[in-house]
């Protein structure tokens, strides 16, 4: 079993950044790969980044391309995302996920319980 914590979401204005935590524990969090997911009112829960166990791979959603970025401390158990530029349609939800298998999809094992992040136009 994997618990994930979620930290770091909130309320900014369009045109500034956040950053996400995720802390993991329960399993070796370099046998895991990462994903942070999001869902906003009334939409369906979407990918937004990726990365794999040690770091090497990153993928993004083209939303959020060139202004979001994830990155993960293997020692600290812990994955990022940096979220810069920040619009008002990226006000959502935001789910750390993760698992054994590399995914784009939201078939990962491991969900957190998620961060709110509002951005006020």
């Amino acid at each position: 079993q994997v618990q994930l914590v979620e930290s770091g979401g909130g309320l900014v204005q369009a045109g500034g950044s956040l950053r996400l935590s995720c802390a993991a524990s329960g399993r070796t969090f370099s046998t895991l790969h990462m994903g942070w997911f999001r869902q906003a009112p009334g939409k369906e829960r979407e990918f937004v980044a990726a990365i794999t166990v040690h770091g090497i791979s990153t993928y993004y959603a083209d939303s959020v391309k060139g202004r979001f970025t994830i990155s993960r401390d293997n020692a600290r158990n812990t994955v990022y995302l940096q979220m810069n530029t920040l619009k008002s349609e990226d006000t959502a939800v935001y789910y750390c996920t993760a698992g054994p298998r590399f995914s784009t999809r939201d078939d990962y094992d491991y969900w957190g319980q998620g961060t709110q992040v509002t951005v006020s136009s």
